[in-house]
């Protein structure tokens, strides 16, 4: 019954007509449009982080269209330019792509709403998030004519090693690079002590946990930092307890990578700002300063909706295929957000942040991925 009212959305967004395949050789301005489908994971939309991201890459930056009350209206070109970072306009451009989203309230959709869109002639299927790679490969194995893209994690065999498929794409990101410049800029904006609050304790995560503490300690090692994990994505007010607990310790600047979770730990320091606590946050995966004006010190900006445009734009090109990337500092799939707000201090915490950045996109500083690797990290020199 689910699937049949979820089919009937489909069909109210996309009409009765089904999509006709590109002339071959033809320009995307002459191809009829292409159909690009997304599944989210139980985050959904609304996250304002890593979802929210996906879907900009491909309403806002392929379509040029903005979803209101259940349907797409046209995204003026002002609008559309204003979700765009200043350094990608010239590149991301208008393409011709038809969006189709559904968003997953549990794991045991994902499976189903990934075939619903196969069933429904899409011309590339997203899964976003590694909670969905069991259920693209499974997909991905019974519609071998049908192009797929996963983000955040390879395929993977029994044995939990990457296996490619010949129609999927996958992008995993160096989380752990943009974390270490986010822990750079807490380390000198904190004097004492500094907070992690992250979702599901989980590899993923831990990068953004290791890269933090990395830059945490380049900056001061003398600052602590308490970190927590609320088991979920999609518990907002766990975020907000975690958080509360960590100020309540005297964390100064609170960094979280927890999906949803991370809205609660946002509004937990905006409302310890507003008592008058010298506090700051860090986001997640989009720029979130709008969540807390006064209180957003930054966030660590993971380019999924760059990774989604450019499938999209493969796709619409003809140029689609499978395979492996990793997009870290080097390849502009990482970054800190305009830091805005003063603090003691800033101009020299900006101007460490961006000589590191440099060695580590030059591959002179490596930073740690993992607990293991912190353990034997040596800070690089002033």
């Amino acid at each position: 019954m689910l699937r049949t009212v979820a089919a009937c959305a489909l069909l109210l967004l996309i009409g009765c007509k089904k999509s006709e395949p590109a002339v071959p050789g033809a320009t995307p301005a002459a191809a009829a449009a292409r159909i690009v489908g997304v599944v989210t994971d139980v985050g959904g939309r609304g996250d304002q982080s890593f979802n929210d991201s996906a879907l900009r890459g491909l309403e806002a930056w392929a379509a040029a269209q903005q979803y209101q009350s259940g349907s797409y209206a046209p995204l003026s070109p002002e609008a559309r330019t204003a979700t765009i970072p200043e350094a990608l306009r010239a590149k991301v451009t208008p393409l011709s792509v038809k969006p189709l989203v559904l968003q997953s309230k549990s794991p045991e959709d994902y499976q189903p709403n990934l075939q619903l869109l196969v069933d429904q002639r899409a011309d590339l299927t997203v899964g976003v998030g590694f909670l969905l790679e069991n259920a693209v490969e499974q997909v991905a194995k019974a519609n071998p004519k049908s192009s797929f893209l996963l983000i955040d994690s390879p395929i993977l065999d029994a044995q939990g090693q990457p296996a490619a498929l010949p129609n999927v794409r996958t992008v995993v990101f160096r989380e752990e690079e943009g974390s270490f410049l986010a822990g750079v800029l807490a380390g000198f904006a904190a004097k004492d002590t500094v907070g992690f609050v992250g979702g599901m304790e989980i590899p993923l995560i831990k990068k953004f946990e290791a890269g933090f503490r990395a830059g945490v300690k380049t900056a001061n090692p003398k600052v602590k930092v308490l970190v927590g994990y609320t088991g979920s994505f999609d518990n907002v007010a766990a975020g907000k307890q975690l958080a509360q607990d960590q100020l309540a310790k005297g964390a100064e600047v609170v960094f979280q990578a927890a999906g949803s979770d991370g809205l609660g730990a946002i509004q937990a320091v905006k409302e310890a700002k507003a008592a008058g606590k010298r506090v700051f946050a860090i986001g997640v995966d989009s720029d979130q300063a709008h969540l807390a004006p006064d209180a957003m010190l930054t966030s660590m900006v993971k380019r999924v909706d760059l990774a989604v445009y450019e499938a999209a734009k493969d796709l619409s090109e003809g140029k689609f295929t499978g395979g492996d990337r990793v997009m870290g500092l080097k390849e502009g799939g990482v970054s800190l957000a305009p830091v805005t707000l003063d603090f003691e201090g800033k101009a020299a915490a900006l101007a460490r942040v961006d000589a590191l950045q440099a060695l580590v996109a030059q591959g002179k500083v490596q930073v740690p991925a993992n607990l293991k690797a912190l353990e034997t990290f040596e800070p690089p020199a002033p």
